[in-house]
């Protein structure tokens, strides 16, 4: 029996055991902090050798829940479904989960525990930063960053060579064809900043 911690047991959560069931794990142990039956991070054996996925879908919590991962010395890794096609020049850091039918191309740096959730795809020479959330069905054509803690929102478009700023969301269905500065919500075809977000 091929086990693993998967933490966080909400919707998200539920997305990624399924991933690491295709990915040949029998058995998903569930780990969450929450008021639930599952056992907290504090309870859990640490010691035992399973490999721990993070199932959170909060950009913030996740880098939290990163942090504790490491400093309790556990096996985090990062689960890439089958159905993914990720290029053998693809750079990715830790912790990082890469959903259903992805494509991530040629010379493209995917930082730590990052999503890259169903059917995104991520062109040649991206730079993707920590703790970011790419959303289903965007698209980020070649050269674009991605600074730390950004989201970008289901279904939307990235023109080449943009800037995306740290701790920026990008509403859902945008099209991004300038570059978005930090901690800013932006949305709209064409895509603007409407203001700063905390």
């Amino acid at each position: 029996m091929k086990s693993i911690y998967i933490y966080g047991a909400s919707g998200h959560g539920l997305v990624v055991a399924d991933i690491a069931r295709a990915c040949g794990y029998d058995s998903v142990l569930w780990i969450d902090d929450g008021d639930n039956v599952h056992p907290s991070f504090e309870e859990v054996d640490k010691t035992l050798p399973i490999p721990i996925a993070i199932g959170i879908g909060n950009n913030q919590l996740r880098a939290n829940i990163f942090v504790k991962i490491l400093q309790a010395n556990m096996n985090l890794i990062t689960l890439i479904h089958p159905s993914a096609v990720v290029s053998g020049s693809v750079l990715m850091g830790q912790g990082s989960v890469v959903m259903p039918n992805v494509v991530i191309n040629a010379n493209t740096t995917i930082g730590n525990a990052c999503i890259l959730n169903s059917s995104c795809v991520v062109e040649h020479e991206n730079v993707i930063g920590d703790f970011v959330h790419i959303s289903p069905s965007v698209a980020l054509a070649g050269n674009v960053t991605v600074r730390d803690f950004a989201h970008i929102g289901i279904g939307t478009s990235v023109k080449q060579g943009i800037v995306i700023g740290k701790n920026s969301l990008i509403g859902a269905g945008s099209v991004v064809i300038k570059n978005i500065g930090s901690h800013q919500i932006a949305y709209g075809n064409p895509c603007v900043e409407k203001g700063e977000q905390a």
